[in-house]
């Protein structure tokens, strides 16, 4: 099991913990208390920091439950940290817009993570056809 460095800005948010069998992402909290209003943006600290093995990186998302019980979308829809972001001061945060006046508490679970292995080095092979089935163009069904 790979272990991970990782520093804790507060000791007012519980500790991340791996819950083998339930899933594979991992909770993550607001390390403060936010109050927002509706149309307003903020970075949400989540009050860690972590030095990922190299090679890998961690996408950060939103629970599923976050839009429902808080009304705020993550900016960039899904998060990606690199192994490079690992210095003392490099707290995660998660970009949020507010669609309606909100309260996220202090420990609240507002998105996980989970740590992927970087993309293999690829190339692009340019061609004027790819010889395949036309689909239609959009999704399975070609429709828009």
């Amino acid at each position: 099991m790979p272990k991970i460095k990782i520093k804790y800005f507060t000791d007012k948010i519980d500790k991340l913990e791996y819950v083998d069998g339930k899933s594979d992402w991992i909770d993550l909290r607001a390390a403060e208390t936010v109050e927002l209003k509706a149309g307003e943006y903020q970075l949400i600290p989540l009050g860690v920091a972590m030095e990922l093995p190299e090679g890998y990186e961690a996408h950060i998302v939103p629970r599923s439950s976050t839009f429902k019980n808080y009304g705020i979308l993550q900016t960039n829809s899904c998060g990606i940290v690199d192994c490079t972001y690992c210095g003392d001061e490099d707290m995660w945060r998660m970009p949020v817009y507010a669609t309606r006046d909100t309260v996220i508490a202090q420990n609240d679970r507002i998105c996980q993570f989970r740590i992927f292995k970087n993309m293999e080095v690829i190339s692009f092979d340019e061609t004027e056809t790819l010889g395949n089935k036309n689909r239609g163009g959009f999704g399975t069904t070609g429709k828009q």
